[in-house]
C-alpha cells in the first residue's frame, strides 16, 4: 500500500496514526512539494488534485486524509472499534472529523500558514477563530475521555495530529483544562512518537 506524504503535514500525521493502530504497514514515499514532486505527470495521474495525503491500494487511489482514515478502518479494521457501526456513534465520530477539517485544522491553518510560508504579519481577528475552535473541543470533552466519547475513534486520531501541531506553535492550550487532559492521556495512544518527529519536522519552517 503506497502512502505519498510529508512527515510535518497534520493530515499525513493522521493516516499513519490510523495505520499503526490498525497494524498496517505503509509503503512510505515522501513527496517534496517544494520541488513540485506532486505537479509530475506521474503523480496527476494518480491524483488529479495533486494533494497530500494520497493512499494507493491495490491500484485505487484516494486522497483527503479524514476519507483515508475511514477508508482504513472499515477495510483493515478487526473491529468497530475505531469507527463504530452504531448509526448515532459513528455520526458524532463523523462529526468530530469535519469539526476537525473545517473548524479547527482550518483555524490553524488560516492563522499561522500565512505566517509561516508567506511571512505575513498575525491576524488578530483569525487568532480569535482558534479560541472558539479550542472552546468547541473542550466544550466536546466534557465528562469524555475521548473526542467523540467513551472509546478511541478516528476521530481522537485526526485530532490528535491537529493538537500536536497547535503545540509546536506554541499555542497554549492549558487553559482549555479538558483538551489539556485529553492530550497528555492522548500521548499514550500507538505511533504517537513518529507523530511527534513529524511535528519537529514541522517546526523547521519555523526556524
Amino acid at each position: 500500500m503506497d502512502f505519498y506524504y510529508l512527515p510535518g503535514s497534520a493530515p499525513c500525521r493522521s493516516v499513519l496514526l490510523t495505520a499503526k493502530n490498525l497494524g498496517i504497514e505503509l509503503n512510505k514515499k515522501l513527496l517534496n512539494l517544494m520541488a513540485g514532486e506532486h505537479l509530475t505527470p506521474e503523480f496527476l495521474k494518480i491524483n488529479p488534485q495533486h494533494t497530500i495525503p494520497t493512499l494507493v491500494d491495490d491500484g485505487f487511489a484516494l486522497w483527503e486524509s479524514r476519507a483515508i482514515l475511514v477508508y482504513l478502518v472499515e477495510k483493515y479494521g478487526k473491529d468497530d472499534a475505531l469507527f463504530p457501526k452504531c448509526p448515532k456513534k459513528q455520526a458524532v465520530v463523523n462529526q468530530r472529523l469535519y469539526f476537525d477539517m473545517g473548524t479547527l485544522y482550518k483555524s490553524l491553518a488560516d492563522y499561522y500558514y500565512p505566517q509561516i510560508f508567506a511571512k505575513q504579519p498575525a491576524d488578530p481577528e483569525l487568532y480569535k477563530k482558534i479560541e472558539v475552535a479550542f472552546d468547541f473541543l473542550n466544550t466536546f470533552l466534557e465528562g469524555n475521555n475521548y473526542v467523540a466519547g467513551d472509546q478511541l475513534t478516528v476521530a481522537d486520531l485526526a485530532i490528535l495530529a491537529s493538537v500536536s501541531t497547535f503545540e509546536v506553535l506554541k499555542f497554549d492550550f492549558s487553559k482549555y483544562a479538558n483538551v489539556a487532559r485529553w492530550y497528555e492521556n492522548a500521548k499514550k495512544i500507538p505511533g504517537w512518537d513518529e507523530n511527534w518527529e513529524g511535528c519537529l519536522e514541522f517546526k523547521k519552517f519555523l526556524d
